[in-house]
């Protein structure tokens, strides 16, 4: 899912955050709101095309080839791996308008799972630095013209150099639609990420994205650091001084690299497996490397920009 686009064309404006050194160890919040979602990242067009073409990748997941379209009438392109929780979002160069279908942009969405849950992160972002957190409502066309609503999301900033992060809470509307293919509620106010996803990963070898690697800018990482502290990650330094980060707690270890922006860009994704397997298979998918087992264990890593 793409966002930043849709808040640029519905006028919100804001400024960039601009105040985040982590911590070198965040527990300022007690209880766990946002966990990951996805995140995306946009790649040469030979791996995109390599990616969207593999048979492994058929049998490796779940895994889609869609164009969806949101709010005022943003469309985007994406393959996907679909997991019971988590998936995986890549885009080409192009596959979305402007800034967002740029090589080396990326992002990532962190979701809640009980309703009511986003208006607690927004309050908490007040008290991280971020004095006007920028909200807005994602819609989806299921192709017949009529938006539904989606989920509601919130940003630190509508300005950003190639990596945005936001907090999404999905719609009762959303889960509602039958084109959703959404699951049943587990408990009153479930609006968790394994009842929007399909149970269809049982079929497949990948079950969840356990780790993600991204390498972004420093003002895209001042921006995303009061986010993840108030959906109540851990966040910590790496070491070294480069002024990366890790953020844990959620199931999914997010890691933050600073770099130039040319340099920025996905880097690393660790997938759990539904059940380990014998030997240890290797997939090169254009600048890109998916290796998986042996173990319950897989690897997928993408060269900085095409760069082998």
């Amino acid at each position: 899912m793409i966002v930043v686009l849709a808040v640029a064309l519905s006028g919100a404006i804001g400024g960039g955050v601009g105040t985040a050194q982590a911590e070198e160890q965040s527990t300022a919040h007690e209880r766990q709101l946002l966990f990951y979602n996805h995140s995306y990242g946009v790649l040469d067009r030979e791996t995109a095309d390599a990616i969207e073409h593999s048979a492994y990748l058929r049998d490796f997941a779940n895994f889609q080839v869609r164009t969806t379209s949101g709010a005022d009438g943003q469309t985007w392109t994406g393959r996907y791996l679909m997991g019971r929780e988590t998936y995986l979002e890549l885009l080409g160069v192009g596959d979305i308008a402007g800034q967002d279908g740029t090589l080396g942009s990326a992002g990532l969405g962190l979701s809640t799972e009980r309703a009511g849950d986003m208006a607690t992160v927004t309050e908490r972002l007040k008290g991280e630095g971020v004095p006007e957190p920028v909200t807005f409502l994602q819609t989806r066309d299921f192709g017949d013209g009529v938006p539904v609503p989606w989920f509601d999301a919130v940003l630190t900033t509508t300005e950003y150099d190639a990596f945005g992060a936001w907090a999404m809470e999905y719609r009762p509307e959303y889960f509602a639609d039958p084109r959703g293919r959404t699951e049943p509620a587990s408990f009153p106010g479930d609006v968790g990420r394994e009842r929007y996803l399909s149970d269809d990963y049982r079929t497949r070898l990948m079950r969840d994205v356990t780790a993600v690697h991204l390498a972004v800018t420093e003002g895209d990482l001042a921006d995303t650091v009061p986010l993840l502290r108030a959906g109540g990650f851990a966040v910590r330094n790496l070491p070294g001084g480069g002024g990366g980060v890790v953020a844990e707690h959620g199931g999914t270890t997010i890691r933050l690299d600073v770099v130039p922006r040319e340099q920025a860009g996905l880097r690393q994704v660790d997938m759990s497996l539904n059940g380990p397997a014998k030997t240890r298979h290797v997939e090169q998918l254009g600048h890109s490397t998916l290796t998986v087992g042996p173990g319950s264990h897989a690897v997928w890593t993408f060269a900085p920009n095409g760069v082998r």
